[in-house]
């Protein structure tokens, strides 16, 4: 789990992505700031709504648009800003320097095309070899990710995996062209608690192996206590916390990192001792309270 260096490789600075909707605009992320360090894994947690996914999204400029728009902001790779690029340098960056695992493993295949074609098409996109070779390649990446007999299973089609084993050809997907910086949205999602926790293992195996960066965006805090190296807590579009993952599980500062800590149950409460929910719901994003977002639900 530990960092290797200080080195940054990524910078998001005060983000905005707005949606325009006939009730108005959605302001679903709001000025967001961070950085991630080489070799790193950075958790971003929140409710439902807060802006996680969309950030992710927005990093690779995946934004549909309409309705949706980066409207302010820089994000920094390799000294190079993101929203400068052409779409040829989009096309070179996604998949090859930055790769996203997307949230449903379930459905994030094509079930019409075997494994093996939907993997060689990833390699093929940013590697100038033959078949054969692009074949070799497949068969390394799959054995890397841990799936058996992969001769035959590289001819298989998706309908014929169960879900942990399709979440480790996604996996496999993105890491072919070895990136620099992994996105996992929600890895673990409609996969059960064993499955789980073979896939988070992998992930920082294969983090170690080709000495990559991970962003980890889920709403599982024990995920984020385990894996991550620093932790960015969301709330309606606005990071409210950023820090160091033990700072803000035994001191966080903000009221909203405060009763998420309340909210959850941890081994080193007492035998009484009571969770206590946040009360409220989350503000509208098109009609957000002035200053801090999440003072209507805070108890001090």
């Amino acid at each position: 789990m530990d960092s290797s260096g200080n080195n940054k490789i990524l910078e998001v600075n005060n983000l905005k992505t707005y949606f325009y909707t006939d009730g108005g605009i959605v302001k679903a992320v709001d000025g967001v700031s961070f950085d991630l360090k080489v070799m790193e894994t950075l958790g971003i947690v929140g409710e439902t709504g807060s802006g996680k996914s969309v950030t992710a999204l927005s990093i690779l400029r995946l934004i549909p648009q309409p309705p949706g728009k980066i409207v302010e902001g820089e994000i920094i790779f390799d000294g190079k800003n993101i929203l400068d690029m052409d779409k040829k340098e989009l096309q070179d960056f996604r998949g090859n320097r930055i790769s996203m695992i997307f949230q449903d493993p379930m459905t994030s295949l094509n079930p019409v095309f075997t494994i093996g074609n939907q993997l060689m098409e990833a390699i093929l996109a940013h590697k100038k070899i033959t078949k054969k070779e692009c074949r070799e390649e497949s068969y390394r990446l799959l054995e890397l990710v841990g799936i058996p007999d992969i001769k035959r299973r590289f001819e298989s089609y998706p309908h014929e995996f169960s879900g942990g084993m399709r979440q480790r050809v996604m996996i496999a997907m993105a890491i072919a062209n070895s990136p620099s910086i992994l996105i996992t949205d929600e890895p673990t999602t409609a996969l059960d608690v064993t499955i789980q926790a073979q896939i988070l293992e992998l992930m920082d195996e294969l983090k170690e192996k080709t000495k990559s960066s991970i962003i980890i965006i889920t709403h599982d805090l024990g995920v984020v206590a385990k894996y991550a190296n620093r932790v960015m807590v969301m709330y309606a579009g606005r990071p409210v916390e950023f820090s160091q993952v033990d700072n803000i599980f035994y001191n966080p500062l903000h009221p909203y990192t405060i009763g998420l800590m309340k909210s959850i149950a941890r081994l080193d409460h007492g035998k009484n001792e009571k969770l206590k929910p946040i009360e409220g719901t989350p503000p509208s994003l098109i009609d957000l309270p002035e200053g801090c977002v999440f003072r209507v639900r805070c108890e001090y």
